[in-house]
């Protein structure tokens, strides 16, 4: 019985481990991303803070939207009113007592004790008493509806373009990541690149440096050209550690700009040709309206023509229909629950007609200032008109500069390698000095350098056009 009764401990413990090693690999493969370009910015646009804001804007306006609906719906009002008079108002009205029984006595020709006439004095004076209860109460529900009011009617009309101004809004946030995510995506995507070419000038240079070390003991080489050939070693392993801190540091970025967490591993799985940065998109033609901005201006426009016809409107009448329904009661005592006391119905329905006549220029100055936003606006229209005319033109310049460069400077290095190779063998049959192997090997360096900076700037030229274009 005691060793059977160890095997379901055993037992237990093997199962808590193998789930602890599963739960740890779950969270693992949550953490880990391998992400194209085209998921890089799917994954932004659901988790960048930026945009998760420009889309509760959408809402917000949404909200916005039924305000202005609610203006134009049923007002229903219910209210509750009790009130008590500690001390119940005192009120003054004409003697109306004394002015009744003069006149009674006056047409009965009734006299005074001496025989004469009674006359009515010619002032009765005033009365003081307490008129009312302690309690009163009312019950009661009251509604309204605006019948017209111009600036309602406006509103009703400008909710949809308003709710367009907030979603094109989130598409120009949407863009404006989207062109920073391609640019440090490719940029880690270059600096990887360059990591590997960094990689083999490193195995070259270390076989280099056994070769030399080898030619320094049988005699053939000085201890000076050891001592350059480490020097090239050292400021190549520098270059790599330089390197790849830019290259993390940029994946740190992008996943910032992606709404990621840091700890959170990104693998990058697209790779990058020199075919797909000579596509023929130079050639291709844009239009104003293609670009998010110019669309997102004209919504301004169009907000801003429903807000000249909102304030014109204000100039004229407003109807809106009224009613009211009442419970009312009077009580020296609170005793408004009991049912045997009265309660009085009051019911009222009216039409309220409210004409604006002078407001001190008010509506004048809000229509004028209206219009000159408008024209504000129209004004930036044009402005940005230019504006795309000259970023397309100015980035159709850069991509074509980018691109010859690119192609002089991969030739450069392949002809740098090249070179490199040829004085690497007329060092190794002893026709060369160790001084020729080290200016090859750095202007190798140079041009892979070179070549990769005309790599980026090609990149950023392409991704500023097809943002130029509206095509990004």
């Amino acid at each position: 019985m005691p060793v059977s009764m160890k095997h379901p401990l055993r037992l237990s413990n093997w199962s808590v481990l193998l789930l602890t090693l599963v739960c740890c690999s779950m969270a693992t493969a949550q953490d880990k991303h391998e992400f194209s370009i085209k998921q890089a910015v799917d994954y932004a646009n659901k988790n960048s803070a930026v945009v998760k804001n420009a889309l509760i804007n959408i809402q917000i306006q949404q909200q916005t939207n039924r305000e202005i609906t609610a203006m134009a719906l049923p007002n229903v009002t219910g209210s509750i009113d009790v009130t008590y008079y500690p001390k119940v108002p005192v009120q003054s009205f004409p003697n109306f007592i004394a002015q009744a029984t003069y006149g009674v006595l006056t047409d009965e020709g009734v006299k005074d004790g001496n025989g004469n006439p009674i006359v009515a004095p010619s002032d009765f004076g005033f009365i003081q008493a307490q008129f009312g209860t302690r309690y009163t109460s009312s019950a009661g529900v009251s509604l309204s509806q605006l019948l017209f009011d111009g600036q309602v009617f406006i509103g009703l009309q400008a909710r949809k373009a308003a709710i367009s101004f907030a979603e094109k809004t989130a598409e120009v946030t949407q863009e404006m990541i989207k062109a920073n995510i391609y640019k440090i995506y490719y940029q880690v995507i270059i600096g990887r690149q360059q990591m590997t070419s960094i990689d083999a000038n490193i195995a070259r240079t270390e076989k280099l440096l056994s070769d030399t070390r080898e030619l320094f003991k049988n005699g053939f080489a000085e201890k000076l050209d050891v001592s350059k050939v480490e020097v090239n070693l050292a400021n190549l392993r520098t270059e790599r550690v330089r390197v790849d801190n830019q290259t993390q540091l940029g994946l740190m970025g992008l996943k910032m700009l992606m709404g990621m967490p840091v700890k959170h591993e990104l693998i990058l799985t697209d790779t990058l040709s020199e075919a797909e940065l000579k596509d023929s998109i130079l050639e291709s033609a844009f239009t104003y309206s293609d670009r998010k901005e110019y669309q997102l201006m004209e919504l301004a426009k169009r907000l801003g023509e429903f807000n000249v016809r909102r304030y014109n409107l204000s100039r004229l009448p407003t109807v809106a229909l009224y009613g009211t329904y009442s419970k009312n009661a009077q009580r020296n005592e609170f005793n408004f629950f009991n049912f045997n006391e009265k309660w009085f119905s009051t019911a009222l329905v009216g039409v309220k007609v409210s004409v604006p006549i002078f407001e001190g220029f008010a509506k004048q100055a809000r229509i004028k200032r209206a219009q000159l936003e408008l024209q504000q606006t129209e004004n930036n229209i044009d402005s940005l008109r230019l504006s795309i005319e000259n970023e397309v033109e100015r980035s159709r310049v850069n991509m074509r500069s980018a691109l010859a460069s690119m192609d002089y400077q991969q030739q450069n290095m392949q002809l740098a390698l090249e070179v490199y190779e040829q004085t690497k063998k007329k060092y190794e049959q002893g026709l060369g000095s160790n001084l020729e192997i080290t200016n090859a090997q750095t202007e190798l360096r140079i041009a892979q350098n070179n070549y990769y900076s005309a790599l980026y700037d090609a990149i950023i030229a392409r991704v500023d056009f097809l943002k130029a274009t509206g095509k990004l």
